[in-house]
């Protein structure tokens, strides 16, 4: 099955987005690199027509940070695109919406979480909605309305499970292992996938993470990330992991959640009938992207790896539990 991807995929977080920005006056899309937050902000801006300030561009983001009540002053929507790079930018958004608090104003994207985010944690509090952009789901590649969930909650129960999938096991495994991330999506090949995964991995740690903190065992960040996606879809064990790295379980679970800031992974909340049974029960583990967990595994021969039987069970990422 060929799942090369071509063109632009229509998101359907675009509609959300418009309609939250109708009601609050900051919106903030939140999510990993190369995800499609520019893209879709673009197209935001295009709807909108509003400016938009690239803060990846160095020149943009110098001009930004030396004054930047200057760029956010205005009574025109504006889209900044990689906010983290100017955190200051929030305080200026700040004092703008003590002047003018109506909705609409201002759309940011960030590759890092923004409670992770020291200089920006507080700035917006009651004024910032955020909205998760994760990798694509299986109808945005295909281009197909999904709709189990909704006819899931409305009950719909035949409808949503009264159709066989003509989709083989392999079609399945190839579906997984190929990702949400639009840029490997678009290539030809399963190597120049593998390249692309790879690069992605090894620059998020190398730079976003040391943006957000001073690591001072930084040769373990990658081999945490890989046991993690040996346990991924699996109960989380900081302990097993912090033992078979030889450092301390703070040491690993204060990694655990830079790798977290940068969306490579994710904590899933346990689920119980009652408060108490949630709070006390463990969460489990997740890569984000199945394309990045098989790459991880394939690098280090984990049994976690999607092409294995778990890619049909508990090792399918959160990228995929979603898109269900």
């Amino acid at each position: 099955m060929d799942q090369r991807m071509e063109g632009i995929v229509s998101r359907r977080l675009g509609p959300i987005s418009l309609a939250r920005f109708q009601e609050e006056s900051v919106l903030l899309l939140q999510g990993p690199r190369s995800v499609g937050k520019s893209t879709l902000l673009r197209e935001l801006a295009g709807n909108l027509g509003a400016a938009v300030l690239d803060l990846d561009d160095v020149a943009t983001r110098d001009a930004v940070r030396a004054d930047p009540a200057t760029f956010v002053a205005g009574t025109e929507a504006l889209c900044i695109d990689e906010y983290q790079h100017a955190p200051a930018v929030l305080d200026a958004i700040k004092a703008e919406l003590n002047r003018d608090g109506r909705p609409g104003r201002f759309i940011l994207t960030g590759s890092a979480r923004h409670e992770n985010l020291p200089a920006a944690a507080q700035a917006l509090t009651g004024r910032l909605h955020r909205l998760p952009v994760y990798p694509l789901s299986q109808g945005e590649v295909q281009g197909v309305e999904e709709a189990l969930l909704v006819h899931l909650f409305l009950g719909q129960i035949g409808e949503a499970t009264g159709r066989s999938s003509a989709t083989s096991r392999d079609e399945y495994i190839e579906r997984i292992v190929a990702g949400g991330f639009p840029i490997p999506l678009s290539r030809p090949s399963a190597p120049g996938r593998a390249r692309w995964f790879d690069g992605y991995v090894r620059l998020t740690l190398e730079r976003d993470v040391r943006e957000l903190a001073r690591v001072e065992q930084a040769a373990v960040l990658p081999r945490l990330l890989e046991r993690l996606a040996g346990q991924t879809g699996q109960v989380l064990n900081v302990a097993r992991a912090a033992s078979d790295l030889n450092v301390s379980e703070r040491t690993a679970d204060n990694y655990l959640r830079l790798l977290e800031a940068v969306f490579l992974v994710y904590r899933l909340p346990a689920w119980g009938t009652t408060l108490t049974a949630r709070a006390s029960a463990r969460p489990k583990i997740h890569v984000v992207d199945s394309g990045v967990a098989e790459a991880l595994a394939a690098d280090t021969g984990e049994a976690g790896s999607p092409r294995s039987d778990r890619a049909h069970g508990a090792g399918t990422p959160v990228g995929d539990l979603r898109r269900r």
